[in-house]
């Protein structure tokens, strides 16, 4: 299995540990070539609107669509919640997404910087505790049918999944927790 993790900007190395973890070969994707190569990608936290413009700048963002849509395997955390989002509530100006998961994701819902915290919240897909560091984290504010809610704090979605494509708000690459990452993974075998 070959997992790309895209590597524009965010934390790059933590989810790349991870999928090495779950025994998955990591591929840094930064051009076209890279992720034509990847059986499934993650999308890292960092500064969405600064990846937003990454992509555009490295004629990534329309490969990107494109591979998503023909069913791409696909997990964004945080950052990569929200550029996976469909509308977002507050984007700044200019900011898009790729519109992959129908949903309305609100950007630094949580708070700012110092209202990050860690959470032990319900892993819906087996119902055990997880985990969770939250850092300006976005939540889901509306989401259409066949989203499919894989946990909540404080009754607003903090992981979703539509099919092959997976947001986290939260950041499962340094909890030491692999059940994210292995669920990218078993979607793409």
């Amino acid at each position: 299995m070959r997992a790309g993790v895209l590597a524009l900007q965010g934390d790059v190395r933590e989810h790349a540990a991870a999928l090495e973890a779950c025994g998955a070969e990591v591929v840094r994707v930064r051009r076209r070539s890279e992720l034509d190569a990847v059986d499934a990608l993650v999308l890292p936290g960092g500064e969405s609107s600064t990846i937003d413009k990454l992509l555009r700048a490295f004629d990534l963002r329309e490969p990107l669509i494109a591979r998503i849509e023909a069913g791409l395997p696909v997990l964004g955390s945080c950052a990569g919640m929200i550029l996976l989002a469909r509308d977002l509530g507050d984007g700044i100006d200019g900011q898009q997404t790729l519109g992959a998961i129908p949903m309305t994701v609100r950007r630094n819902a949580f708070g700012r910087q110092v209202d990050s915290a860690e959470v032990s919240l319900t892993w819906t897909p087996d119902g055990s505790p997880m985990h969770a560091t939250f850092i300006r984290a976005p939540w889901v504010e509306s989401w259409d049918d066949g989203v499919q809610v894989l946990a909540s704090v404080e009754g607003h979605p903090v992981a979703v999944r539509h099919g092959a494509r997976i947001a986290t708000a939260f950041h499962p690459e340094i909890s030491g927790d692999l059940r994210v990452h292995q669920l990218l993974l078993d979607l793409a075998s």
